[in-house]
């Protein structure tokens, strides 16, 4: 062994280093650094480092040394950018050996350094190519392998992994477990039927889209989705509002007993060519949704609430055929109207097949106003059906509708303790029990040629809730957060117009006829204020489609840590109107202003127990 081997050991044993020390160190401690215990030589002699620069994102210090070119001295024109690692005595890059054994100290003996300082993002950019970077802390780094959205999309599931492997094409790597949740890794995972429990334990009010408290959602609330996955089925309520207003003013145009009015049939024109932009528009869209966000239009079917909505845009074809202005058409072929009603009639076998079957979305749990939208579809279709000259048919969908919306009427009536999705305190969704039995009247007139005792019955029982809602409540829609579901609660008060309209020319007085006038100026003027809200969420307040919470929600209950316990607490100081916020008032309500029945309380816990530690605890429900 040479003198400069004895020297190595010697200072390895002094210093109590591994006997493996990399190339680089080794050569240069025994070699060219005179001095080696001077921290400042040391430095000299691998060069510089250079000061970090203010930049758009974080990134670590950019250090020119001296390198060799080979460790077989080839040379210094093949000489690369490496990318150290975080590992010790370990260095990445192509021509550069990790551990010291693999060449003998005489094998580097006559090798020379040539300084080649490495430009700024070198590093960044042969680190991403070597798949280095998939967890770099730089947050514009991360942005570009954003995969929190991919769990919705169409196009990034199981399918477009399946055809990567038929192609031989790699999968990409995407964002760390950690980043991306627990509940999300386990999404392509479980592609069953959502749970309709789910929906229950992570979400509360009239419409179940209120994240409770102690839930956690798959995808990042600090920041807006995209659009089409804000984009709710419940849109399709703007088609019914609007076009249930062509056919009001149709009928005002048309019947005998408001021709005191001298109603133009304009009115209707220009009413039915916005219905039908409307429809064309709000469906396109949706459309767009159900192909590029599948999961997201899955998640919307399977939610006790929303899957009632999926009536909505058939529903919407019907009125308008049914308010079609005589200057566009007076006859429709009858093709027309079994088109219309298959929809109908897959759904509902669907539909009502899960109520009769006892499982986890039988009528009895699942129960709430919503369910009128897939009832009041057999009136409405009855009702076209028999003013297009068909018989059988008609006949066929108003039973099975009047079947069904007897036990949901009895069912919603009840208020069943198993039931979970009816509202505490009166909400326009309650306006939905007018419109099953106000267009059954009209259907049902339809059939039998004339306003019969059977349609008289149906149209009391409407006028009867109708003011009953009316008469508790006037400000109906007041006191309640926005929503574009609104729309679909106001064609039951158009419904309810239009039937005192038909029940006015069969019984001609001016009781009737003000009724009617009234509950048509009633109806116009809620469609026009929800008109006038939804400009203005639209383009004054940029909130008519917020995050959609309600398909965001874990297929699992998020388990109880002392992060999560973090998580809750900013969820419910963000969400005050929740049922344990509303919990929290009412008790506080029947406490003095001198607290002394808190501090008594805190008193009796104290010394029931000689401690000082007792704490009131809200329970989690």
């Amino acid at each position: 062994m040479g003198e400069d081997g004895r020297n190595m050991t010697e200072l390895e044993k002094q210093q109590n280093l591994p006997g493996d020390v990399p190339t680089l160190l080794k050569y240069i401690s025994t070699s060219d650094v005179p001095g080696f215990e001077n921290l400042e030589s040391i430095v000299a002699a691998m060069g510089e480092v250079e000061q970090p620069q203010t930049s758009n994102h974080q990134r670590k210090y950019s250090i020119s040394i001296s390198m060799p070119s080979s460790p077989v001295g080839n040379g210094s024109k093949n000489t690369k950018h490496v990318l150290f690692d975080d590992t010790p005595d370990k260095v990445l890059g192509p021509g550069i050996p990790e551990p010291a054994a693999a060449y003998p100290s005489s094998s580097t003996a006559k090798v020379k350094f040539h300084s080649q300082p490495m430009p700024k993002g070198a590093a960044v950019g042969h680190g991403i190519e070597m798949n280095s970077f998939t967890h770099h802390p730089n947050p514009a780094i991360r942005k570009l392998k954003d995969k929190r959205y991919d769990s919705f999309k169409t196009w990034s599931g199981k399918l477009e992994r399946q055809i990567s492997n038929l192609r031989g094409k790699p999968r990409e790597e995407s964002l760390p477990e950690d980043s991306v949740g627990p509940a999300a890794q386990k999404m392509d995972n479980n592609k069953d039927a959502f749970p309709v429990d789910r929906y229950f334990d992570a979400l509360e009010g009239p419409e179940l889209e209120t994240l409770r408290p102690s839930e956690e959602i798959l995808l990042p609330d600090d920041k807006k989705w995209p659009f089409l996955l804000r984009y709710p089925v419940s849109s399709f309520g703007i088609c019914l509002g609007v076009s249930s207003q062509a056919i009001m003013w149709k009928t005002l145009a048309t019947s005998p007993a408001t021709k005191f009015l001298h109603i133009t049939h304009d009115i209707n024109l220009v009413l039915w060519s916005i219905s039908v932009a409307l429809v064309v528009v709000v469906a396109a869209i949706y459309l767009l949704k159900l192909i590029f966000y599948f999961e997201a239009v899955r998640r919307e079917y399977y939610h006790p609430i929303r899957v009632n909505f999926f009536f909505a845009p058939w529903i919407a074809l019907l009125f308008l055929a049914i308010g079609l202005p005589n200057s566009v058409a007076t006859t429709l072929p009858h093709a027309l109207w079994y088109v219309l009603m298959a929809p109908f009639l897959c759904l509902e076998l669907k539909i009502y097949g899960q109520w009769m079957s006892g499982g986890q979305r039988r009528l009895s749990k699942v129960a709430n106003p919503s369910n009128h939208l897939s009832i009041v579809g057999n009136f409405v279709g009855a009702l076209l059906g028999a003013s297009m000259g068909l018989k059988e048919g008609p006949i066929f969908f108003f039973a099975v509708g009047m079947a069904h919306y007897t036990v949901l009427f009895v069912t919603l009536y009840q208020r069943l303790p198993t039931n979970e999705t009816l509202p505490k305190e009166l909400h326009p969704v309650f306006f939905l029990f007018v419109a099953a039995p106000s267009v059954a009247s009209m259907a049902w007139a339809k059939i039998q040629g004339s306003f019969d005792y059977g349609s008289r019955i149906a149209y009391f029982i409407a006028m009867f809730l109708y003011f009953s809602l009316v008469a508790v409540r006037v400000n109906f829609f007041r006191g309640f957060k926005f929503s574009l579901a609104w729309w679909a609660y106001t064609f039951p008060m158009t419904g309810a117009a239009i039937a005192t309209i038909r029940y006015s020319n069969e019984v001609t007085n001016v009781v009737t006829q003000a009724l009617a006038v009234a509950l048509c100026a009633i109806s116009t003027l809620i469609v026009t204020g929800l008109l006038v809200s939804t400009i203005l969420h639209a383009f004054v307040l940029h909130d008519l489609f917020p995050n959609d919470i309600a398909i965001a929600i874990s297929d699992r209950r998020p388990k109880h840590s002392s992060r999560g316990g973090h998580h809750h607490l900013k969820w419910f100081h963000r969400r005050t109107g929740s049922s344990e916020a509303r919990d929290i008032e009412h008790y506080l309500k029947f406490v003095n202003s001198d607290c002394k029945d808190v501090e008594a309380g805190f008193d009796d816990s104290q010394g029931s127990d000689g401690s000082n530690n007792a704490k009131p605890q809200l329970q989690e429900h």
